[in-house]
């Protein structure tokens, strides 16, 4: 390979993560990590630059001459195929910029650089499948559970995102799901909501939440409920997909040991038989996943799926 090292970014509401990669191992360099805070309400010139200076600190710790390029893992509405964002909640002042004109000047390189760009739970799972849990699986399915819910199906390590196996762009949060949708029960303010209801108790997070369920039943029957209710919400598209293994990455993902048997049990009951498993790569994947983009061979097979937004 020409160029062996391309740079992954998951771009975050309040961040920007980046580091080189290795694109034909998978092996992320830990010394070119780099992470510059920012809002996505911003001026769309605050952003660039922020976005700027995380890639130039990473550019600055590795040879351009084997740098294939840069892949962004970056959420939706995007068009991922153009590199044109299309968001309005976030980041709505980037609405209709395209990215890579706007932002290679502000780098430090000699040359424009190509970038691509996925969503950014589909690059969490490339990551997985390619390198972590899901190496050595067919089909793959990763949810992330943190602020929101995430989710994203792979077969052979190419996000599905059309077809009668999976949901509309291999998207969950937003199906219906009893008195809402998914997003509503399997998120952090679900946890944090339930337990105000219950108690009349603000807690700050799921964190706050783990610690108490020694002395606190409420606390550990929400995280049981919470394993029950995901059980109903994956059942069906784990069996319609074939799913061999699930992979739980996101900040509640830490609460498996929490939630896992009464989720597990749940989906038995359904007749659905998965490898349960937390992520190895954690926040790591969607860099690694961004940055297989470069790879002329995946993105070819990735380019022909992209969701049609």
């Amino acid at each position: 390979m020409q160029h062996p090292l391309s740079i992954g970014a998951d771009i975050g509401g309040t961040h920007i993560t980046c580091a080189a990669v290795k694109i034909r191992e998978g092996e992320l360099l830990l010394d070119t990590l780099s992470r510059v805070a920012f809002s996505h309400e911003a001026s769309a010139e605050t952003i660039l630059q922020s976005w700027a200076k995380a890639l130039n600190d990473t550019l600055s710790k590795i040879e351009e001459s084997q740098l294939a390029g840069i892949g962004f893992a970056i959420p939706g509405p995007f068009d991922y195929q153009n590199g044109v964002s299309k968001m309005e909640h976030k980041f709505k002042n980037l609405y209709g910029l395209h990215i890579p004109s706007a932002l290679n000047p502000l780098l430090t390189t000699q040359n424009e650089l190509p970038m691509r760009f996925l969503n950014d739970a589909s690059s969490f799972a490339v990551g997985e499948a390619w390198t972590g849990e899901g190496q050595g699986f067919h089909k793959v399915v990763v949810i992330t559970l943190g602020t929101g819910f995430g989710s994203a199906f792979t077969e052979d390590g190419v996000p599905v995102v059309s077809g009668d196996e999976v949901p509309k762009e291999g998207c969950l949060w937003h199906l219906p799901f009893k008195d809402g949708i998914a997003d509503d029960y399997f998120s952090t303010r679900w946890f944090v909501g339930e337990y105000e209801k219950l108690t009349g108790q603000k807690i700050p997070g799921v964190k706050d939440l783990m610690d108490k369920t020694d002395t606190d039943a409420i606390a550990k029957g929400l995280f049981l409920q919470f394993g029950q209710n995901l059980a109903d919400c994956l059942a069906i598209p784990l069996q319609k997909f074939g799913a061999e293994v699930l992979i739980i990455g996101g900040n509640i993902a830490h609460a498996l040991p929490l939630f896992g048997s009464e989720f597990r049990k749940g989906l038995e009951k359904a007749g659905v038989s998965v490898k349960v498993v937390v992520s190895k790569h954690s926040e790591h994947a969607a860099l690694i996943g961004s940055a297989r983009l470069l790879d002329d061979t995946f993105w070819g097979r990735v380019s022909e799926n992209l969701p049609n937004i």
